[in-house]
C-alpha cells in the first residue's frame, strides 16, 4: 500500500466517522450500540493508517524501504502514548 492509498483510506474513514457522529447529533438520543461499535472500529482503523503512514515516511527519511513497513495490530497501535 503506497502513501496515496493510505491517505485515501484515511479520508474515507474520516468521512464515515463524521457521518456517524452527525447522525448521532441529529438524533439527540445519541448512538446505538452498533453505531458505537462502528465508531470504535473506525477510530482504531484510523490509528493504524496514521501509524503506517508515519512509519513509511520515517523509513523514507532514513533512506529505508517504506514498502517494508506493514500495518501493526490494533492492540499494539492502541497502546501508544501520545
Amino acid at each position: 500500500m503506497d502513501d496515496k492509498t493510505i491517505l485515501s483510506r484515511i479520508s474515507e474513514l474520516v468521512d464515515e466517522e463524521h457521518r456517524l457522529r452527525s447522525d448521532a447529533q441529529q438524533h439527540e438520543a445519541g448512538t446505538d450500540d452498533e453505531a458505537r461499535e462502528r465508531l470504535r472500529h473506525l477510530e482504531e482503523s484510523l490509528d493504524q493508517c496514521w501509524d503506517l503512514l508515519r512509519r513509511r515516511r520515517a523509513a523514507r527519511q532514513a533512506h529505508g524501504d517504506p514498502d517494508a513497513q506493514g500495518e501493526r495490530p490494533v492492540p499494539e497501535v492502541e497502546r501508544y502514548l501520545q
